[in-house]
């Protein structure tokens, strides 16, 4: 048998035999590499594990060679570990005991001297450490450069796009373009990826520097969403009235601005935060944001707090939502403007609890604070013409539609406030930013370069927004009835029934709307319903019927609308009833799913009385006269509470009962 010595020639030099033994030429499997090296990309000093898998006759030898063609001491396994603090190339020779031998491809260990590193459990995915500018003004002529670097194992591959559209051999970190011009204009992302997982980098804005003579580029949005919640039918604490018009008016009016809106009434702890997960999933870079809550809250240790509808008495930080962790998560998406909006108290209250623990992120910029009252002091409501309106949500609405800077309309609602007899002297409007640019709520939505993200955005906020269909229903009498469905708010559906086509045989037609499961009608209640009835007739042309379905959140099936037919037989003079089901499915914020409450809430669901869960059929198309009452403390016009009924009711903790039993404040 011929020795082949590991050592005993250079490494493209060296002779391999085919090994003979007597008059027979003995057959020998080449040597074949089954799986290559691959070149990865890491933090100085990560260590790094380089491998190959070969196959041949016999045991096989491994010898590692680094960029200078030189033996690495003691790298004789199919394994090469190495930890480095520059980049390196290393290439495997295999062979086996008869002097056949094949070399893997060239990889190279890339080693980025940056001071970042990996988080923990890093898998090799790519790890995106340096984003390209996300803002730059060329001119005509210049050449442009955009840079994106990440970890991986294996080494990231990068692609670049351009408004959507994928840039042909342009696959490198750097992304160079000579000579700017008009068609460059516009925004760039990169593509990040690996076998392991795909990264998108952040998208970089390039625009051609314009003469000073020419007015400013217009600032836009990729997209624009808002969540606003109102809070009213507290189960421990006074009611009140202002949010439901409050709530019902902001939505139609960003709307407008070309918000989507997801507008919910009457939120628990679990229900409240299920909701903000979802509202963040929609934020995105170049997103406009806006949170509106109005309610119950008050100040502990320099944090704002939103008390959720079913808050214990006394209620601690941990029973309620903490804005400045609201405001952190939005942060955290890179929303391109994010905007808080607090309709509620300020009082401050000492409580034993902790403050909720909130780690400062690098100043981002582009946040607005707008709160309806400062610190240590109350927020009021009114009855303005017959309707409940927070003083602060009242100015915002009137002037939320100008096309100005956030930070400016809010100083127009301070300066309307400050006028404001009913509230002199105890309510002030309360405004903190850190706004880079004039970014103002009717900015335009440009999507140039970031329709994937709004095709997901898209989705996501439908899944909120859905509404069933029109129905039509046949009896077998030979009456139609027409179903039509409209949304107060993302979680209080309208169901309208009316008499399409009558029998010739029926007369005296009555219709009755019923669901099943049954949904509990929160507005019900004595003297509830007047602002919701008006809402609810504005929805429809003069039906019939109505069925109004709340708490849309809590519904755990598919939705059944029974259709009640009453009538009397023209010939034999019987009065009749005959039944038709429709399944609605998940209607509105149901499709999301974010409610997974426990035994004892359905059980206390189940055993609700049922009054005002039946429609409401037309007797008279006029609503009662409402005479005015002005007021400025929230609560107070709710309804009339005993001394003994308000001191169980009271929104203060207990550490800080100031017994003011006849005037409540949010």
């Amino acid at each position: 048998m011929t020795y082949c010595p590991d050592r005993a020639a250079p490494l493209w030099s060296r002779p391999f035999h085919t090994l003979k033994q007597g008059p027979t030429v003995m057959t020998v499997a080449d040597v074949v590499i089954v799986q290559q090296p691959k070149s990865v990309c890491v933090p100085q000093n990560y260590p790094v594990t380089l491998s190959v898998q070969a196959v041949g006759t016999g045991p096989l030898r491994y010898q590692w060679f680094d960029g200078q063609q030189i033996e690495v001491p003691c790298a004789t396994e199919s394994r090469l570990q190495v930890s480095l603090k520059k980049s390196e190339s290393y290439i495997c020779r295999v062979s086996d005991q008869y002097c056949n031998c094949i070399f893997s491809i060239w990889v190279r260990v890339k080693v980025l001297n940056l001071p970042v590193g990996v988080p923990p459990g890093w898998r090799g995915e790519p790890y995106i450490i340096a984003q390209p500018t996300p803002q730059q003004s060329v001119r005509h002529g210049d050449t442009i450069t955009l840079k994106c670097l990440a970890f991986g194992m294996p080494s990231p591959q990068y692609q670049w796009y351009h408004n959507g559209h994928l840039l042909p051999k342009k696959n490198n970190e750097i992304l160079e373009i000579k000579s700017a011009k008009a068609d460059h204009v516009g925004s760039y992302l990169c593509s990040v990826s690996n076998v392991l997982e795909e990264r998108w980098s952040e998208a970089a804005d390039i625009a051609l520097a314009t003469p000073d003579n020419l007015p400013a580029p217009t600032l836009t949005a990729t997209d624009k969403v808002a969540l606003l919640i109102g809070n009213l039918n507290y189960t421990h604490h006074p009611r009140l009235m202002a949010p439901i018009m409050d709530v019902h008016e902001l939505a139609s009016l960003l709307q407008q601005l070309g918000f989507r809106v997801v507008s919910l009434l009457d939120l628990t702890l679990q229900e409240m935060e299920a909701a903000i997960d979802k509202f963040l999933q929609l934020l995105d870079r170049g997103v406009y944001a806006v949170f509106y809550y109005a309610g119950h809250g008050y100040e502990h240790l320099g944090r704002n707090y939103l008390v959720a509808i079913d808050a214990p008495r006394p209620y601690r930080t941990i029973n309620c939502v903490c804005v400045q962790r609201v405001m952190c998560n939005m942060q955290e998406r890179r929303a391109q403007l994010n905007v808080i909006l607090l309709d509620t108290c300020r009082k401050w209250y000492k409580q034993s609890g902790p403050t909720s623990e909130i780690n400062p992120l690098a100043p981002l910029g582009n946040t607005v604070y707008g709160y309806a009252t400062t610190e240590d002091a109350e927020a009021f409501e009114v009855q303005d013409g017959g309707k409940s309106t927070g003083i602060f949500t009242k100015y915002l609405n009137k002037y939320i539609l100008q096309p100005q800077k956030v930070t400016h309309i809010l100083e127009q609602v301070s300066e309307d406030l400050g006028k404001d007899q009913l509230v002199s002297g105890k309510q002030v409007v309360e405004i903190k930013h850190t706004l880079k640019e004039p970014r103002a709520l009717t900015d335009p939505v440009g999507t140039a370069g970031h329709t994937m993200e709004l095709h997901l955005r898209d989705a996501c906020w439908r899944q909120a927004n859905v509404l069933p269909g029109r129905k039509l229903l046949d009896f077998p009498c030979g009456v139609q009835v027409e179903l039509s469905f409209s949304a107060l708010f993302s979680n209080i559906l309208l169901v309208f029934g009316m008499v399409r086509n009558s029998g010739a045989m029926v007369q005296d037609c009555t219709v009755d709307l019923h669901s099943e499961p049954v949904m509990e009608d929160i507005f019900s209640g004595p003297g509830r319903s007047d602002e919701m009835h008006s809402l609810l007739l504005s929805k429809a042309d003069n039906p019939d019927c109505s069925l109004r379905l709340c708490c849309l959140q809590r519904l755990e099936r598919s939705l059944v609308i029974k259709v009640e037919l009453h009538y009397t037989h023209r010939d034999r003079k019987l009065r009749l009833t005959e039944c038709r089901e429709v399944d609605i499915g998940r209607p509105l914020i149901a499709s999301c799913r974010f409610s997974n409450r426990g035994p004892a809430d359905r059980i206390q669901e189940a055993m609700q009385h049922t009054v005002g869960h039946k429609s409401n059929t037309r007797q008279s198309s006029h609503l009662p006269a409402h005479h005015a009452r002005p007021s400025t403390r929230k609560a107070e016009n709710v309804y009339q509470i005993s001394a003994s009924a308000a001191s169980a009711s009271t929104n203060e903790p207990e550490e800080n009962d100031e017994n003011d039993l006849h005037e409540f404040t949010v």
